[in-house]
């Protein structure tokens, strides 16, 4: 079976057949920065870092471009509030951005353009929607003329302009034709950042950012375009409408991620629900989260609950223990160890990771019973197995995202050669049948955060979860 992916626009899972053999392109609407990022920003990169790191493991050749809004509405009021110029916000947000993208495991993007960066092409695509009678000047501004385009405006989001709201993008929609167009660029306003165009200083409206920095860096069609469900309407399909009404072709398939809830609401600053993504690092670990936020399909919601990241991090526990104890058993592990084809058949099947987890579940059962055999042929296999599939999810434990830190290294060797000592003690009390003794040193190490493993190997150890 070929990948196969759900498309917003045509609401219907569809084979994936990029523009170029063997090469695909994705923008992906990365982080307004007006606030760090909440584990529900962060969903949206990791879903499509699997995303890539499959295409990446299909034999693809990705180009990723993942955006920053660094100026809208939201980031002006934030600098107003605390009285300090707009790309101090924006700064401090992004690099907040880049960290908890990093430390969850996500894949630098090949490029990470910031809108700032990108006023030229927003001018010059104005001057193309003007053109072709797609958008008008007026009061300072410049708008989208939605009914110029109402043949095939909504049609992303499965709704009829004439059933449709005002944008409310402005002030007030005196300057325009209609409430429903929306702003490509806004006029000039006393304390806020501006740039000199034809039509008057000013800045651009938040939808001419992405279509300006897409075409720019993926061509003007380009083969995917993803972001949260959230953003399918008004922001995607203004995207779409402004796009092709200049001419280019623009993305070919649309891919959404659903919502990280709790209880009922969508997790969001404005409910004061966010879970930032340093305070969730103080309950799991940064892998243990990630696995949390692959583990369900890309398009389901989640709700989120304490229970349930405990639960997902005991998941990713009882992986992580097969991998550790095969591991000392199994030292060169095949990189190039093929698939099983349950695994292939669930990620092309519109990327189905919690059944593709399931088959890994199952293999790390199998590897265990063989574990317990001592049969080093089979473990050596379900192991190579095993790495494989958690790598293309990004969770592979032993790969240098997940090790520990230098730093951190060395204290564990510290810890290592002292657990050592204790454990030949124990192995000698064992010896000479003083089993009181053998179980007080295993007590100890155990009141010490230390649990003691008997396998057929000899005693393991790690530290208590």
């Amino acid at each position: 079976m070929s990948l196969r992916l759900y498309d917003t626009s045509t609401r219907a899972v569809r084979d994936f057949v990029p523009i170029q053999p063997g090469r695909v392109s994705i923008y992906l609407c990365g982080a307004t920065v007006q606030a760090p990022p909440h584990i529900g920003h962060i969903r949206s990169g990791v879903n499509f870092d699997v995303l890539r790191r499959w295409l990446t493991r299909s034999d693809y050749e990705v180009s990723f471009c993942r955006n920053v809004t660094d100026l809208d509405d939201k980031i002006i009021r934030v600098a107003a509030q605390e009285g300090v110029p707009w790309f101090v916000i924006a700064e401090r947000n992004q690099r907040a951005f880049t960290w908890a993208y990093d430390v969850l495991g996500c894949l630098p993007p090949t490029v990470e353009p910031r809108a700032m960066g990108h006023i030229p092409e927003m001018v010059e695509l104005i001057h193309r929607l003007i053109d072709k009678g797609h958008a008008y000047a007026s009061g300072g501004d410049v708008y989208f003329d939605v009914m110029s385009y109402a043949e095939r405006y909504g049609r992303l989001s499965n709704q009829r302009p004439e059933n449709m709201r005002a944008a409310g993008d402005t002030d007030t929609d005196s300057a325009k034709r209609d409430g429903r167009d929306f702003a490509l660029w806004k006029g000039a306003k006393p304390g806020e950042p501006t740039w000199p165009t034809p039509w008057g200083a000013g800045r651009p409206g938040w939808h001419l950012e992405c279509s300006a920095m897409a075409t720019k860096y993926l061509g003007e069609t380009f083969d995917i375009h993803g972001g949260g469900v959230d953003l399918i309407f008004p922001h995607h399909e203004n995207e779409i409408a402004q796009s092709q009404a200049a001419g280019d072709g623009f993305a070919r398939y649309w891919l959404h991620n659903g919502m990280l809830k709790i209880g009922a609401e969508k997790m969001s600053k404005s409910l004061g629900n966010s879970l930032l993504v340093p305070a969730m690092l103080g309950k799991v670990r940064a892998v243990e989260l990630r696995y949390y936020l692959v583990a369900a399909h890309y398009r389901s919601s989640i709700d989120y609950s304490d229970e349930a990241l405990a639960e997902a991090a005991v998941g990713y526990q009882r992986i992580e223990g097969f991998v550790t104890r095969a591991a000392e058993v199994i030292h060169d592990v095949d990189a190039a160890a093929p698939l099983p084809q349950a695994f292939v058949d669930a990620m092309d099947d519109d990327l189905g990771v919690p059944q593709a987890l399931a088959v890994v579940h199952e293999v790390v059962r199998e590897g265990n019973v063989a574990l317990a055999h001592g049969n080093k042929e089979q473990v050596a296999r379900l192991l190579a197995e095993t790495q494989t599939m958690l790598d293309v999810l990004g969770l592979d434990p032993r790969s240098p995202q997940w090790r520990e830190s230098k730093g951190d290294a060395g204290l564990r060797d510290t810890v290592d050669a002292l657990v050592r000592v204790a454990l030949e003690q124990r192995q000698a009390a064992r010896a000479r049948k003083d089993y009181a003794a053998a179980d007080a040193i295993r007590d100890q190490l155990a009141d010490a955060g230390v649990v003691v493993e008997d396998t057929p190997q000899g005693p393991r150890w790690e530290l208590a979860r």
